[in-house]
């Protein structure tokens, strides 16, 4: 499921092996790769292991990061160019490294007044 107003650039692969879900408003950027499959490693046949991804409203997951089965970003988070996240994301945390590490929260600009009139118009 892709919510409404998304975007998902150029070469950005989602393999949808089990369900990937994207909250609207969320930006997917260019060769960005989405993973909801990987392999049992203890196992000598590497059966095949499938987890759904949840991105959630107003996200943003940058150009080469890569996310990992059974991961949820949290609401309004960003993921940082080439991060490699394995594990949930806190709502509004921004995220880069590998493997990813919290470097910042995301707060909402103090919009004017006069700003705020006019956006509601």
């Amino acid at each position: 499921m892709i919510g409404d107003y998304c975007w998902i650039g150029d070469n950005a692969t989602l393999y949808n092996i089990e369900k990937i879900a994207i909250g609207e408003h969320s930006v997917i950027s260019q060769d960005a790769y989405l993973c909801a499959g990987s392999h049992d490693h203890c196992e000598i046949s590497f059966p095949l292991i499938a987890s759904p991804i949840t991105i959630e409203s107003e996200c943003w997951i940058a150009a080469r990061a890569f996310i990992g089965p059974g991961v949820t970003i949290g609401q309004g988070a960003i993921v940082g160019t080439s991060a490699v996240v394995l594990s949930n994301i806190e709502s509004a945390a921004i995220v880069a490294g590998v493997p990813a590490r919290t470097i910042g929260i995301r707060k909402p600009r103090n919009i004017g007044s006069n700003i705020a009139a006019d956006l509601l118009r």
